[in-house]
């Protein structure tokens, strides 16, 4: 045998001897779900805060890398488990040791915050971390006569800036939405729904002395003062009390994988986050005219399969389960059940599910079609093997799988809904 070789045969005999997988270190470090929010603070310290979300997905990885820009004096405050909500260890490396400690492809021109994982990240799953950091620089947030301005290229797909207290908003480059937080600071987020990062710029001024702390009005207006009930487009004036739910921040994604047109089937995956303390189950209604099979979940953060039952009319209101809507004996869900929140705590549900909808998506003489609105921010369709784009009426990010299927994402910035329809062919 050559030297090299039983060099590398002892280096792998120690890795199995410390228990160290050596896939851990072979693999490329993955992520996704980020979001980012940036709080200015004052503007003379040309410094923000930075609350970091983010998903590990390399799978046995103990470790998470998060690459601390270059020009920015940081400073880090805390990182946290986000299903348990327990602080994690945390330790700033250079490129050189995060290359040989679990992420081959870091640069040995960074410095890296590294995270120590509460867990493992189990195999499909995911480990989600809040990082909170706070950034000095003058280059991306400073003055400019009477204004402020923050100008920073932001990479991560959603995104939101915090205005500092007393500020209007003058300017915004990129589609944003604006809130009235409940501490009265304006806040802009959006969702990119390029490949490229964003050069974001934020252009604010200080508000009149006279004006008065904003706060946000949530109460919806009553009746009494309409002459009468508003419809048609004065129904509009119904919505100042809307309360606006940051497109951004939602946190949940859905791939479709379309099986062949004649069967009218697709499998899809549902990942979604439960915060609310005391919650025990996730109910998805299934949509009139569609069928539910094979329905399956597990917890994300630990990999842990999870009980799920279908029910029909009368076996919902059985169990106690109350809807929004009118519970018929058509009326049909899926239930996933789980151990009650905990207060700081949560969990992210991966549910999986088959569903048969011949009155959206069938074949028409020799063509593919998919027609089916999207509530959800964030979804994916897959075509079937065999098959190739036609037509796609919703913009979207279309590439192909690793085994040549069509794949279509869509990014819905919108806070409704988005009727998406797809025709394909046979090759």
């Amino acid at each position: 045998m050559t030297k090299p070789f039983l060099l590398l045969i002892n280096s792998l005999l120690f890795l199995l001897v410390v228990g160290i997988p050596f896939n851990v270190w072979a693999q490329n470090q993955t992520q996704k779900d980020s979001y980012t929010r940036y709080e200015l603070l004052a503007p003379e310290t040309h410094s923000f805060r930075i609350i970091y979300d983010v998903s590990a997905t390399t799978s046995g990885a103990n470790y998470y890398y998060n690459t601390l820009r270059k020009g920015s004096e940081h400073q880090i405050t805390a990182v946290y488990d986000r299903m348990t909500g327990t602080a994690l260890k945390w330790l700033i490396v250079d490129g050189e040791h995060a290359k040989a400690n679990g992420h081959p492809t870091a640069s040995e021109a960074y410095e890296y915050l590294k995270v120590y994982l509460a867990r493992p990240v189990p195999e499909g799953g995911a480990a989600r971390i809040r990082i909170d950091k706070t950034y000095k620089d003058a280059k991306s947030y400073y003055k400019e006569g009477d204004q402020i301005v923050f100008d920073r290229s932001l990479g991560v797909k959603r995104n939101s800036v915090v205005l500092p207290s007393g500020y209007e908003l003058v300017s915004c480059n990129y589609p944003s939405q604006v809130e009235l937080e409940e501490s009265g600071r304006l806040k802009t987020s959006f969702m990119n729904r390029g490949t490229a990062a964003v050069p974001y710029k934020i252009i604010a001024k200080k508000l009149p002395d006279w004006v008065k702390q904003p706060t946000p009005n949530t109460k919806p207006m009553e009746w009494p003062y309409y002459k009468k009930q508003p419809s048609g487009r004065d129904k509009s004036r119904a919505r100042l009390g809307y309360q606006l739910n940051e497109r951004a921040f939602q946190n949940r994604d859905i791939v479709y994988f379309l099986q062949q047109p004649e069967t009218h089937d697709f499998r899809l995956y549902h990942d979604y986050t439960e915060t609310r303390e005391g919650m025990d189950k996730y109910i998805n209604v299934v949509r009139a005219g569609s069928k539910a099979s094979n329905p399956s979940a597990k917890i994300l953060d630990t990999g842990e399969a999870l009980k799920v039952e279908t029910l029909i009319g009368k076996a919902i209101t059985d169990k106690g389960i109350e809807l929004n809507g009118e519970i018929t004996a058509n009326t049909e869900i899926i239930v996933i059940w789980f151990d009650p929140v905990k207060k700081g705590q949560s969990v992210r549900l991966r549910i999986e599910e088959t569903y048969t909808d011949a009155n959206r998506y069938l074949l028409y003489e020799d063509e593919l079609i998919w027609d089916r609105s999207f509530g959800r921010n964030r979804n994916t369709v897959i075509l079937p093997t065999g098959w190739f784009l036609t037509t796609n009426a919703i913009p979207a990010i279309i590439d192909q799988t690793k085994d040549g299927q069509p794949r279509l994402y869509f990014m819905n910035d919108r806070p409704d809904n988005i009727d998406v329809f797809i025709r394909g062919k046979r090759k």
